[in-house]
């Protein structure tokens, strides 16, 4: 079959407090973001006596304010009776628990809601000496270090309103309805642990998140919680996993960017694009370098400013896959830094 390209049938997103029909009974809502990507996308489905919604936005007044907007304009007459929330990052899950408190049934994965209780209960004033020390190894230079270890982190509970007791698990295989749909619950790893997406046995709408994204792609990151995590592999194995369920008709509604045709290709440009990735990452590693001094050949540019902390995380994981593939070594340099070096 000769791939179409990747497509995108509807070339304008939804304005803020609008909503834009992409499929008899799914509204397509956009809440913002303030960072460079500057938005999150939010479905809303019809379910006849209320709405299920597909992810929320982040916790905040504006937030708020643009979904009591839309609880009075385009989701008028209904309520939201059911948020299924994809995967736990505060974008997604931000106001589940504010929609908990008004009525609503909260459906995710077993490990999104555990790691998203776990993270709204973890405050701190500073970092902890963990996530110091994970920096450190990451060859952070020592005055962005200090900066770091002496400034207080951004805290999951800052975008994530609370999260009551009680929640309904979806996993692999399970089939839920909404919207006049019957939708297979397909789950992926690697952006976020049991990520769900949900392909809909009628028709051939497939809720993505930000496991199936158009022209971007999704951050995979290692962090202080799990240093020696492989989610890179995770990934790739995800998209392998997909590919035998991709179709050209398909429509993605995912979690960022326009809704997009030409899944097969997509996600063949996912696992190129980290393979592509981890050979010029192993080529750069003929002499020992730190993971922060990485970004250049895995992004193709120098990075700094608020980017910072998501490439180096994403630097990080490229390493641990080469070091997992057997292809680079590892020692800890004399200010505890790890070194790299292609085998």
């Amino acid at each position: 079959m000769t791939d179409a390209g990747i497509r995108h049938p509807f070339d304008t997103a939804p304005a803020e407090g609008a909503a834009v029909e992409v499929a008899p009974g799914i509204l397509w809502l956009r809440l913002p973001l303030p960072m460079a990507l500057d938005h999150v996308n939010v479905f809303a489905l019809d379910d006849g006596d209320g709405w299920t919604i597909v992810d929320t936005g982040f916790a905040s007044t504006r937030a708020k304010a643009i979904w009591e907007g839309l609880l009075a304009g385009p989701l008028a007459a209904k309520p939201v009776t059911r948020v299924i929330v994809t995967h736990y990052h505060p974008d997604h899950i931000g106001l589940a628990g504010w929609f908990q408190t008004r009525g609503a049934e909260l459906v995710t994965t077993r490990t999104s809601w555990l790691y998203a209780r776990m993270l709204v209960l973890d405050d701190h004033a500073l970092p902890l000496p963990q996530a110091v020390d994970f920096q450190r190894r990451a060859g952070v230079p020592a005055d962005r270090l200090e900066r770091y270890a002496t400034t207080r982190p951004f805290n999951f509970a800052d975008v994530v309103a609370p999260l009551p007791p009680g929640f309904t698990r979806i996993r692999e295989g399970d089939v839920i309805t909404a919207g006049g749909r019957r939708w297979l619950v397909r789950c992926g790893d690697g952006h976020a642990p049991e990520h769900a997406t949900l392909w809909s046995l009628d028709d051939g709408l497939i809720l993505g998140g930000d496991q199936l994204l158009p022209g971007i792609s999704a951050n995979i990151g290692v962090y202080p919680t799990e240093p020696e995590a492989n989610p890179l592999t995770e990934w790739l194995e995800s998209c392998a996993r997909f590919q035998p369920l991709a179709r050209e008709d398909h429509l993605v509604l995912p979690g960022h960017k326009l809704p997009f045709a030409g899944l097969p290709l997509r996600l063949r440009q996912m696992i190129d694009n980290h393979e592509g990735a981890l050979s010029r990452l192993q080529e750069h590693l003929a002499v020992p370098q730190v993971a922060a001094d990485c970004f250049l050949p895995l992004f193709k540019r120098q990075i700094d400013g608020a980017e910072y902390g998501m490439a180096l995380v994403e630097s990080v994981a490229h390493l641990n896959c080469l070091l997992r593939r057997g292809q680079v070594t590892r020692r800890l340099s004399a200010e505890g830094a790890w070194l790299w070096q292609a085998c």
